[in-house]
């Protein structure tokens, strides 16, 4: 009887650390904002390939744009130091509920099915759709062209142009693929007709490159607001990056560091 009630005892206290542990662990994960500022760091999400948003610049290895400005920005405003995490849109959502990072900062997409999964700021930017070509491509002349049989359109997955271009798309074939590069080399080969991109990245290709030829809706085809991620159930630190954004935009600086990138036209002010 002695021996049943100890181990009884011994079960019980044993189950009630598991208990214990499972708690801490969720309030660890979840009080982002005391952890950041307890270990003096904040944890920052990105996709080392956006441009004007987030490029680590292949020359430097330092990374540019708006949103990797503007996180070094928020670490100020924390008096924290910033880390990168490389990420992409494919990953986005496990890394950000997984507490990879503690916010993703890359010009993430507003869509429906990231808010299932993820809580979202206030928009800092907004961006049309854009079709990138090449200039000898005689399929494409206009945006007209592009919902046409034969023709091939490139989206890279995870990107918020899956989706939307396979609910848009009636004729054309889509193609996805897994990187920026991929998708540049399949329309420059010409496998492809056109990949569909934003306004950042629309820039870089213009910028940059001596084949790429834009081509732009006549009309607005599908305007998507873009903010920065968290995990839900974090009131305190979902908070905290909604006072940043008002502050950034009260103060100019949002708008100060996006002309710096010439993204000031897609800037959302309010």
């Amino acid at each position: 009887m002695h021996n049943s009630y100890r181990k009884y005892i011994q079960g019980s206290l044993f189950f009630i650390f598991l208990v214990f542990l499972g708690v801490s662990h969720a309030q660890n994960t979840a009080q982002h904002l005391e952890r950041v500022l307890l270990e003096k760091k904040v944890h920052v999400c990105i996709w080392p390939d956006y441009y004007g948003i987030t490029l680590r610049n292949p020359k430097t290895q330092e990374l540019e744009g708006v949103d990797a400005d503007l996180a070094l920005e928020l670490g100020k405003d924390l008096g924290v130091n910033v880390e990168f995490v490389d990420s992409s849109f494919a990953t986005l959502i496990t890394d950000v509920t997984s507490d990879k990072c503690d916010v993703a900062m890359f010009a993430v997409g507003i869509t429906p099915q990231r808010a299932q999964k993820l809580r979202f700021t206030q928009p800092t930017l907004v961006s049309d759709v854009y079709g990138i070509t090449t200039r000898n491509n005689r399929r494409i002349k206009s945006w007209d062209d592009i919902d046409k049989p034969g023709v091939v359109v490139t989206v890279i997955k995870g990107t918020l142009h899956e989706p939307l271009m396979r609910e848009r798309l009636k004729a054309a074939t889509l193609q996805v693929v897994n990187s920026s590069i991929e998708r540049e080399q399949e329309v420059m080969s010409g496998r492809a007709d056109v990949f569909i991109t934003d306004f950042p990245y629309s820039r870089r290709m213009l910028e940059t490159t001596d084949w790429a030829r834009l081509v732009a809706p006549a009309t607005r085809y599908q305007e998507t607001r873009y903010a920065y991620a968290v995990a839900p159930g974090d009131e305190r630190w979902a908070n905290r990056l909604e006072q940043f954004v008002r502050d950034i935009k009260q103060d100019g600086r949002l708008l100060k560091i996006a002309a710096r990138y010439r993204l000031d036209p897609i800037v959302v002010k309010r």
